[in-house]
């Protein structure tokens, strides 16, 4: 990307930014070292060898004026390059390692941060293409763990940023059981990060279980299983809805279906709920018994009202209270017991199961909607209703009442 800024020589299939006048850009790494081995290789060749030189993705004859660092002979400080509007471009490389104030000034038309930058850089990147309208991109494996500039992009999304994830199963040229040794070969805290991009997250991590050993595709329910639904309520933090199936004979739960909505009422997340059926039963925390303002309704309510199968009163564990620890032991030894899968198509599930963390111990309460909407339906699995037929009986009003009990030959109102 930054050679065809440079020259102007995009291809034909190149759908992003294009210039069409010279450019000048900036490429950043942490130090000379990084420079020299990752960016400047890739696009110049190998400088201490004359041949080597225009190797890259530049071609020498549209590369004039390189000049090199004072001190280190193979390392390249800037280049001007041919673009193909008959101008010349402007490519500067600087490193993390001088600091912020070589990054304080100027006006650049893209910044190009290989390998992850301190937030206080990344932010001086941001500031140079005020002027330009220009672009920022990085490249780095997510090894510093949840850093602030992680956090930009996958904790704080906006319209202007968007994560590209590419796992080991994208390189395809690499065969399936080399992938498998190539994985195998990392240290065991950072296979994640080097082979999903799921940025490092230790001990923090709350869920430290392997995403290949929840997923599996997606199947029709067979009719005697049993679903329930979890729901956490949110508007400018999303609105989040899980169903869950429960295979009795194993004992294994099964997220079938996720949806995550964002500043949406009841009416939106209620017709695009029904769509995954109207014969199970809806859990919901706490908080739905607040009022709203507007209606004068607990939030819980408003979707009763909406057609929505409610349980009588918020989730509880089956021994009594609501203790998000308590609930979240319980996930984990599902995962690690093979008790709990995903559907592998549920990418917004799998985006917050590896995003989800611990900070001095506790638990972070961020991007994590859908993980608690989880806990929410697995804390009342006892109230969940069989997949297959059914006969249409007392089951609409038992939301009505305060106690649901399930019997092995269907539902009574307590």
């Amino acid at each position: 990307e930054a050679a065809y800024h440079a020259t102007g020589l995009y291809p034909e299939w190149w759908t992003g930014r294009r210039f069409d006048k010279p450019t000048t850009g900036w490429i950043g790494s942490p130090d000379i070292r990084a420079q020299r081995d990752g960016a400047q290789i890739k696009l110049l060749g190998q400088l201490e060898i004359a041949e080597e030189i225009g190797t890259g993705m530049l071609p020498q004859a549209l590369m004039s004026n390189l000049s090199r660092l004072r001190n280190v002979a193979d390392a390249a400080d800037t280049v001007i390059v041919q673009h193909a509007s008959g101008g010349a471009s402007r490519m500067v490389f600087k490193t993390y390692q001088q600091g912020r104030e070589p990054w304080q000034s100027g006006t650049v038309d893209w910044v190009w941060f290989d390998e992850e930058p301190p937030l206080s850089i990344y932010g001086e990147g941001l500031a140079r293409i005020t002027a330009t309208a220009g672009l920022v991109w990085l490249t780095f494996t997510p090894l510093l763990g949840m850093s602030e500039v992680v956090r930009q992009f996958l904790i704080d999304p906006t319209p202007d940023r968007h994560d590209t994830n590419m796992t080991i199963e994208d390189a395809e040229h690499i065969p399936a059981e080399e992938r498998e040794r190539i994985i195998a070969a990392y240290p065991a805290h950072e296979r994640e990060a080097r082979a999903r991009g799921i940025p490092v997250l230790g001990s923090g991590r709350i869920y430290p279980v392997a995403e290949a050993a929840i997923s599996v595709p997606a199947f029709p329910i067979p009719d005697h299983w049993r679903t329930v639904g979890g729901l956490d309520f949110g508007w400018d933090h999303p609105f989040a809805a899980v169903k869950l199936a429960h295979d009795p004979d194993d004992d294994v739960l099964y997220v079938t279906n996720a949806l995550r909505m964002r500043e949406k009422t009841p009416v939106f997340h209620a017709a695009a709920l029904k769509e995954w059926g109207d014969w199970f039963w809806w859990a919901w925390p706490q908080d739905g018994l607040q009022t709203s303002k507007d209606s004068g309704l607990p939030l819980a309510d408003q979707y009763r009202r909406q057609g929505l199968r409610m349980m009588g009163q918020h989730a509880q564990h089956p021994i009594g209270g609501t203790a998000v620890e308590a609930g979240i032991m319980r996930l984990l030894d599902r995962m690690l017991t093979g008790r709990l899968k995903v559907f592998s198509h549920l990418a917004e599930w799998f985006e917050e199961f590896r995003l989800y963390h611990r900070k001095e111990g506790k638990v972070v309460k961020e991007a994590d909607d859908l993980l608690d909407a989880t806990r929410y339906a697995e804390m009342s699995l006892a109230y969940a209703q069989p997949h297959g037929p059914r006969r249409e009986p007392v089951d609409r009003w038992a939301a009505k009442f305060d106690t649901v009990e399930a019997e092995s030959d269907g539902w009574k109102v307590a």
